[in-house]
């Protein structure tokens, strides 16, 4: 594996850590060139299906850098990307692959040293998990986009952007919510959006509840629970009856 020079694919905010990165080459630091980076202007507009998108599609590891807390240029952009970085955490292991393959860190404008510390020690950890199994794997593909896809549910972009108001001002009642209390219902959420995206990327060929329940290793009452929500939304609908088993099938999007 000494050979393997890894695919990162970082994302930096404009006002700090891309100017960081540009202090580095400025001042001619070296670090590996195994950095691919894309310019955002806030590490809190980096939404979890963008991460999640290029692991798909092979990347090794994303890496995330925005301003130091207390010092965005937005004010509190990078407080979201931090709640919505451990949510792109949970559905990365949920994935199937090592938390350690996405990285969210801060870096000023004057920290071209850091940048390049950050960027070369990233990439030897990565080195050291080895190439991403996404690209030979089609069990950690398919998890990836059903991670992707449970990413872009309105409940889990919901409850990113409320959990400091659930904590700190509380919900409807006025009931705050503890840090323990948001993890349990994050998780039940992320748990719910995965598997239901999951069951809508393998039903794009016919299946029975009973197939489904042996691929995703839970109980048919549960995979009949998520089907008849499924079929609610719209997502899946009943394809055919064979051998006096039902078949179910995604619905193809117009």
């Amino acid at each position: 594996m000494s050979d393997f020079e890894p695919k990162i694919v970082g994302f930096l905010c404009n006002w700090c850590s891309y100017a960081g990165a540009d202090l580095t080459g400025v001042s001619r630091i070296q670090y590996p060139t195994n950095l691919r980076v894309i310019r955002v202007m806030c590490s809190g507009r980096v939404d979890p299906p963008l991460p999640l998108s290029f692991l798909a599609e092979g990347a090794d590891g994303v890496m995330i850098t925005g301003c130091h807390i207390g010092d965005c240029h937005y004010i509190d952009g990078n407080l979201y990307a931090k709640r919505k970085f451990s949510l792109l955490e949970r559905l990365v292991e949920k994935a199937g692959l090592e938390k350690g393959r996405v990285m969210l860190e801060w870096v000023s404008a004057s920290e071209g040293q850091k940048f390049a510390d950050v960027v070369t020690g990233f990439i030897g950890k990565i080195k050291e998990m080895g190439p991403t199994p996404a690209t030979t794997d089609p069990e950690i593909l398919l998890n990836l986009r059903a991670a992707q896809a449970a990413a872009e549910a309105y409940r889990l972009r919901a409850l990113v952007g409320k959990e400091e108001k659930l904590e700190k001002k509380g919900n409807v009642y006025g009931d705050k919510l503890s840090q323990d209390e948001l993890d349990r219902i994050m998780g039940e959420a992320v748990e719910l959006e995965y598997t239901r995206n999951k069951i809508r990327l393998l039903l794009k060929e016919p299946m029975s509840v009973k197939e489904l329940a042996q691929k995703l290793g839970i109980d048919s009452k549960n995979v009949l629970d998520h089907i008849v929500a499924l079929r609610q939304r719209g997502w899946v609908d009943l394809h055919e009856v064979r051998d006096h088993s039902p078949l179910y099938k995604t619905m193809e999007v117009a």
